[in-house]
C-alpha cells in the first residue's frame, strides 16, 4: 500500500463513515446531526473533511437539501459494507435469541408476494419466536433499493433485475400465470379456449411492482373491464363478477377457496414469475438471516 493510501486510511475515521452515511440517507445536515448528536457545525466540518479525501464534492446544496453527486452514490455501498463489518468486529456477539427477541424486522415487497406468504409467516413466527414482528411495504424495484442504502428495510422481495455494487440478488421462489373466474361463470368451467379468454372482459392488475411493467404480454391486449394496483383487490373482483384475470398462480390457488374462484390453465404458455430477495452485502446479522430463513419456508410451503 502507498505513502498516500496510508495516509487517506489514517484520515478516515468512524466519524466520518457515520456522518456520510446520514447525510446520503436524509439529505438534510440537520437531521444527520440530530441523528448522530452533533451540531450542524460540525457535520458541516465533517463534509469538508470527506470532500478533501475522496476529492469530490459527494454533495451538492439544493433547495430540498443535499444532492449525492454520482461519486457519492457509487460509494454509498462500499461505506455502508464497511460500517457494516466495523459494527460486526466491534459486536462481543452477533448471535439472536429467537425465544426472547421483540425484534420487528422490516422488508419490501409487491402485494402479490405479501398475500402469499403473509399469513404462513406470521403462524411461523407465533410457533418459533412469538416475540417477533414485521411490517412490510409494498415497494416497486427502485424503491426497495433507495429504501435498503437508507437501512429502512432488511431486504426486499420483489422482480429484480441484475444485481447492483454492494447488493446481491438470490432466488426466492418461481410462479406462472393462470386464469381466474368466480364458480358458476355463465360460460367458464374449469377450461378457458383462447376465443373465450381473449374475449371476456378482463380486470388487470395494473402497477409496476404488481406486473413487472411488462406492456407485452398478451393479456395486455385483451378487452379490460378495469384495471386495479393490485393483485387482491382483482381477485375480489373476479369474484364479484362475470369478469376473468390472469394472475399468479400460487396466489389464486392460495385464495380460491376463500372466495370461490376456479384457477384455469391459460390457453396458452404462461409467462414465469421469479421473485427474488435483494440484500445488501457485507452487513452481519443474525436475526435478519434466521428470519430470512423463515420467509423462504413461507414463500415454499
Amino acid at each position: 500500500m502507498s505513502d498516500i493510501d496510508n495516509n487517506k486510511l489514517r484520515r478516515l475515521d468512524g466519524g466520518l463513515l457515520l456522518v456520510f452515511r446520514e447525510l446520503l440517507r436524509s439529505g438534510r445536515a440537520s437531521v444527520a446531526a440530530e441523528r448522530l448528536g452533533l451540531s450542524q457545525p460540525a457535520i458541516s466540518h465533517a463534509l469538508g473533511r470527506l470532500r478533501d479525501l475522496f476529492d469530490d464534492p459527494l454533495f451538492v446544496r439544493r433547495p430540498h437539501g443535499f444532492e449525492p453527486t454520482r461519486r457519492a452514490q457509487e460509494l454509498g455501498p462500499q461505506i455502508e459494507a464497511l460500517i457494516g463489518l466495523a459494527g460486526a468486529a466491534l459486536s462481543p456477539d452477533n448471535s439472536f435469541d429467537l425465544t426472547r427477541s421483540r425484534r420487528m424486522f422490516r422488508f419490501g415487497a409487491p402485494e402479490f408476494v405479501t398475500a402469499l406468504i403473509g399469513g404462513l409467516l406470521i403462524n411461523r413466527l407465533r410457533a418459533a419466536a412469538p416475540g417477533v414482528t414485521f411490517g412490510v411495504g409494498h415497494v416497486a424495484e427502485e424503491d426497495a433499493f433507495r429504501s435498503l442504502r437508507k437501512g429502512e428495510i432488511d431486504f426486499a422481495l420483489g422482480r429484480f433485475g441484475a444485481a447492483r455494487p454492494g447488493y446481491v440478488v438470490e432466488p426466492l421462489f418461481d410462479d406462472v400465470y393462470c386464469v381466474v373466474a368466480r364458480r358458476g361463470h355463465p360460460t367458464l368451467d374449469g377450461s378457458i379456449t383462447y376465443e373465450a379468454w381473449r374475449d371476456t372482459g378482463h380486470i388487470f392488475a395494473w402497477n409496476p411492482s404488481e406486473t413487472g411493467g411488462d406492456a407485452t404480454r398478451p393479456e395486455m391486449r385483451m378487452a379490460m373491464l378495469a384495471a386495479a394496483p393490485q393483485w387482491l383487490t382483482v381477485l375480489l373482483m373476479v369474484a364479484a363478477t362475470d369478469g376473468v384475470a390472469t394472475v399468479p398462480r400460487r396466489l389464486a390457488e392460495r385464495h380460491a377457496g376463500m372466495l370461490g374462484l376456479q384457477v384455469i390453465d391459460p390457453p396458452f404458455a404462461p409467462d414465469a414469475i421469479s421473485v427474488s430477495v435483494m440484500r445488501r452485502t457485507g452487513v452481519s446479522d443474525a436475526g435478519v438471516d434466521w428470519f430470512l430463513g423463515e420467509v423462504r419456508a413461507a414463500a415454499t410451503a
